[in-house]
């Protein structure tokens, strides 16, 4: 049986509705996992391919993650979890997470919203001797100068990957990271639909492309898998070699 063969097993996909997220979802899915995906539209059917978003063969629920009363009160549809991907997130441009309305969104978003996550789930992760992937973002490695909020809870989220990975390891839980580097989504398309900014920003990339929902996929089926046994509280740069200079 292939290492990467996640038949019988359960994942959830928190921010699975489309990006990157999506992407993780499906790559589960093509393997035999049972998946399910939260987003914030009250139904599958307002979300378009249009905006990268495939709910085909994924289960659907709808909960913001960072409404903590909303997260406690959630009754989850399966009795047992073996991967937990926490891939939520939002960005505020136009310099608004310089003003305290911005910065609280986004930080809640970010950051509050996958420790209550994590939390939320870890009897039935420890149950199933499971696996949490924090998504984060090489902008937590960096500064981004117009985005303070964002690059903060980035990098509160790669901290946090160690801590929980360190502090969980005796409940049987592996904790790793992902931090891409630029992917078309909806977060990026300030960048990616602008042909101009576009094509400074893969001047940077020594690989002179973006990267894709597929590529993250492969690191997060990686560090979910029995290959990554003995990975503990590590995020895994994947950005094209966009931080190697």
């Amino acid at each position: 049986m292939s290492e990467l063969d996640f038949s019988g097993k359960t994942v959830l996909v928190v921010g699975g509705s489309s990006g990157i997220g999506n992407g993780v979802a499906h790559g589960f899915r093509a393997r035999g996992a049972k998946v399910f995906v939260w987003g914030t539209r009250a139904s599958r059917d307002d979300y378009s391919a249009a905006e990268g978003s495939d709910l085909q063969g994924l289960e659907y629920d709808q909960l913001n993650a960072s409404d903590f009363d909303a997260l406690s009160a959630y009754a989850a549809p399966f009795a047992s979890l073996d991967v937990l991907v926490l891939c939520q997130g939002t960005v505020r441009y136009g310099r608004e997470e310089f003003e305290k309305p911005g910065w609280d969104e986004v930080m809640g978003v970010n950051i509050d919203s996958v420790m209550h996550c994590a939390t939320k789930f870890k009897p039935l992760l420890s149950q199933a001797q499971g696996s949490i992937i924090i998504v984060s973002s090489v902008s937590g490695m960096q500064s981004n100068k117009g985005n303070p909020a964002y690059a903060a809870s980035k990098a509160a989220a790669i901290s946090l990957t160690k801590t929980l990975g360190e502090a969980w390891a005796q409940d049987g839980i592996r904790v790793n990271g992902l931090a891409p580097g630029l992917v078309p989504t909806k977060l990026t398309a300030v960048t990616t639909d602008n042909e101009k900014r576009l094509a400074g920003a893969l001047r940077a990339i020594p690989q002179r492309r973006a990267g894709t929902p597929e590529d993250m996929a492969g690191v997060v089926l990686f560090l979910a898998s029995p290959l990554a046994a003995y990975v503990m509280g590590q995020t895994i740069i994947a950005d094209g070699g966009l931080t190697l200079s």
